[in-house]
């Protein structure tokens, strides 16, 4: 008996939870393709899956919907794999280790992937009913959503019928997404040069923070662990000499990075006066870090209040792998400089995040060291002016921009007979309004309205909360709540 087998609606929740056994990392989705294939065969309905390990699968309408207008249902099989420092998950190999308290589930450790995991459970939940009534199907099951919807953007999409599209990649219930922001991930590549140096090997790292989606909490105020780290080094070059040895930092270019390290070689003070070395330079570079881990304690006091600024000391060594000072300085000027957070806000909707990025993975390589951004906006000609900005400044430090995964932004429609029909029902079963709106995160609607001439498309979903991070977690009463949405929006697209 799985942990989430008492819950209702019970076929949902099995799927769910088999999903959670199956590794299903972002560029990791062969097993859970493979799976979706199993089912669609094990229950004799037709199917294709691509070389890219997108999966669709059709199902005929029930009694009395034979004729009816196919209706397309939507999610992404990938999830992001966030987890705590202390937890031994293995992401390609091991499943999640899920939790259920007071009606909230989550997983040990790790990110839950709700998103996008109960859009496939809601799937293939209805594909197996006998009794639920419904158009006839088009169940598209797409890879790599979250590095930049990879598998969205290669799906050949001509087999498709279907015009109008439920998308359940959203994590707010009552909340109606009909628009959303285009984006872009730029890469930007900085070359170092290394040497011998000798000095006090030391690792400092930035810890503590909350994190978050990149889209979602853009406007949380949440620090960038990365980026924090670049400013740490900035105030540490006043007082000290170093030259770093590696750096990273964050895993996905789509989550607000919690945690960021450096590991340098620390030489002396900086500037003249009397040098120290020894156990006097290591204590006294210690108390530098306090003194800054103050002013983020102060600065974040409401939005990060667990900001951590951790040292250790390896000893004294000479080393081969340091980047020389003036690559140590290129770098510190990179993380100083490139922007970061929101750019700006609409004026066209009150609250709305219009532009914005998000610095979400750094990691050095021997002869270089990459930052990777989510640049995101509904405009089109400022996500271009954001990714211009990234390459005039890496062109002054001697580096380089590539770009990938580019996804347009989802336009609003005036007419959208779906958007109608889903205030209605809504209404009916809850009793109020639904919010519409639009939304800074990018979700594949754009892509496929871009393939399909005239696609009326809504997003929507249950209650999550923290996505993308160790904290995520999904409302079991949200879930049932909006499987009978669904249910009903089904029956009346008749």
């Amino acid at each position: 008996m799985g942990i989430l087998s008492a819950l209702e609606p019970v076929q949902v929740f099995q799927y769910f939870e088999e999903i959670c056994g199956i590794p299903h990392g972002s560029s990791n989705t062969k097993a859970i393709s493979d799976y979706c294939v199993n089912f669609a065969k094990e229950h004799g309905l037709r199917y294709l899956q691509d070389e890219y390990n997108n999966v669709m699968i059709w199902k005929d309408g029930t009694a009395g919907y034979e004729k009816s207008a196919p209706v397309m249902l939507q999610g992404h099989m990938d999830m992001v794999c966030e987890k705590e420092a202390d937890c031994a998950i293995d992401f390609t190999k091991d499943g999640l280790t899920l939790q259920l308290v007071d009606g909230v589930i989550s997983a040990k450790g790790t990110t839950l992937g709700g998103d996008d995991g109960i859009a496939v459970a809601y799937a293939l939940a209805i594909l197996a009913s006998e009794d639920i009534p419904h158009p006839p199907l088009e169940v598209v099951f797409t890879v790599d959503e979250e590095i930049g919807m990879l598998g969205a953007a290669a799906l050949d999409a001509s087999p498709l019928q279907a015009r109008t599209m439920l998308n359940l990649d959203s994590e707010e219930e009552g909340y109606l997404l009909v628009s959303c922001a285009g984006g872009i991930t730029t890469t930007a590549h900085l070359p170092v040069a290394r040497e011998q140096v000798s000095g006090e090997l030391m690792t400092v790292t930035v810890t503590g923070l909350q994190g978050g989606h990149s889209g979602v909490e853009i406007d949380k105020g949440r620090a960038n662990a990365c980026q924090l780290l670049g400013r740490t080094l900035y105030l540490l070059r006043d007082k000290f000499r170093f030259q770093i040895r590696s750096i990273q930092g964050g895993q996905k270019d789509n989550a607000i990075p919690r945690e960021a390290v450096v590991a340098l070689v620390l030489i002396g003070k900086a500037g003249e006066g009397e040098e120290i070395t020894g156990e006097q330079l290591i204590f006294s570079f210690q108390e530098s870090l306090a003194a800054i881990q103050k002013i983020y304690e102060n600065e974040y006091q409401l939005t990060d209040p667990g900001v951590r600024l951790l040292c250790e000391s390896e000893g004294s060594d000479t080393v081969d792998d340091g980047m020389t000072l003036v690559s140590t300085a290129g770098v510190i000027a990179m993380l100083v400089n490139l922007p970061g957070g929101i750019q700006k806000m609409s004026f066209a909707m009150e609250g709305l995040v219009q532009t914005s990025l998000n610095l979400g993975i750094l990691k050095s390589e021997p002869e270089e060291v990459t930052a990777s951004f989510s640049v995101r906006s509904s405009v089109e000609t400022e996500k271009m002016e954001l990714v211009a900005r990234i390459r005039c400044l890496m062109e002054m430090l001697g580096g380089t921009v590539t770009n990938m995964g580019e996804y347009p932004a989802w336009e609003y429609r005036q007419d959208s007979p779906l958007r109608d029909l889903m205030i209605k029902v809504f209404r009916e079963q809850y009793g109020y309004e639904p919010v519409v709106q639009a939304l800074h995160a990018g979700v594949e609607c754009g892509l496929f309205a871009g393939k399909l001439s005239g696609l009326d498309c809504v997003s929507f979903g249950p209650d999550m909360q923290d996505i993308h991070t160790p904290k995520e977690s999904m409302n079991v009463d949200s879930v049932r709540r909006t499987w009978e949405y669904t249910l009903e929006i089904l029956k009346q697209l008749k």
